[in-house]
């Protein structure tokens, strides 16, 4: 009986050592390939570059507007700028110039990525701007526009799909998991955004399955705009381009 349990417990130190080792690989997953260029996918966008503070030279895309607001858009942890592109082409028609940044790993960029690298990735892409900017976070990116915020205050900062801090989001993905003691990126995103003072909107999905909208509800602070989009999953079409998210960026320019 003694040597049965010892040998199930030096499976789960294995285990759980083996998660610790290759967490990121849950956390992060990048469409690596190199992107298309950027006139093939959205006409009239070219091609942007910049050098991070570790020395990352980065790709991005940029789309001028008519308005004298900029979008700087920071993805959640999948895919790369392509699948923004949608998003950036309905944010023009509304006059905004939009950045489409990629960070470390994504996109044919070089580096991996980790919650300390997205921020330099985030700070690099602002120091391109100028004028009003709109900071503008997808799921994990929400966590990583709301540090850059803390550090550069944007006009507005318009935050799709939230969430407290990751170890919540990835308890709720492996509930069987002790995620929060294993975690070594963290994205304490409900604590930042306590100290920003800048307008915030808070846009959620009513039927997101990976980020609860009560996680997206508790990150909001006192005095942020939410917009519940009905029936709406965390992939959705719906939650990329839709009606109610261009005008809740629309109307969060509006403000600032």
């Amino acid at each position: 009986m003694i040597k049965a349990v010892l040998a199930v417990l030096a499976v789960v130190v294995l285990l759980l050592g083996l998660l610790w080792v290759f967490q990121r690989r849950l956390i992060y997953l990048p469409d690596a390939g190199a992107v298309p260029p950027a006139a093939t996918v959205l006409p009239g966008t070219r091609e942007v570059t910049y050098t991070t503070a570790d020395g990352l030279k980065l790709g991005a895309w940029y789309l001028p507007g008519t308005r004298n607001v900029t979008v700087l858009v920071m993805g959640g942890n999948a895919g790369n700028r392509v699948h923004r592109a949608p998003l950036a082409a309905a944010l023009a028609r509304e006059g905004f110039a939009v950045l489409l940044m990629d960070y470390r790993g994504y996109g044919g960029n070089p580096g991996s990525p980790t919650e300390d690298g997205l921020a330099l990735d985030a700070k690099a892409a602002r120091a391109t701007l100028s004028g009003k900017i709109l900071y503008f976070g997808e799921s994990l990116g929400a966590a990583v526009a709301t540090r850059l915020a803390t550090e550069i205050p944007p006009d507005g900062l318009l935050l799709r799909s939230p969430f407290t801090d990751l170890a919540d989001a990835g308890q709720h993905a492996y509930p069987f998991l002790p995620v929060r003691a294993l975690l070594r990126d963290r994205f304490p995103l409900k604590e930042q955004l306590a100290t920003i003072r800048t307008p915030i909107t808070i846009v959620y999905g009513s039927r997101d399955t990976i980020i609860p909208p009560a996680l997206s509800r508790a990150a909001a602070p006192p005095g942020a705009t939410l917009v519940e989009v009905g029936d709406a999953d965390h992939n959705d079409r719906t939650l990329l381009d839709g009606p109610e998210l261009i005008a809740a960026a629309v109307e969060l320019a509006q403000r600032v």
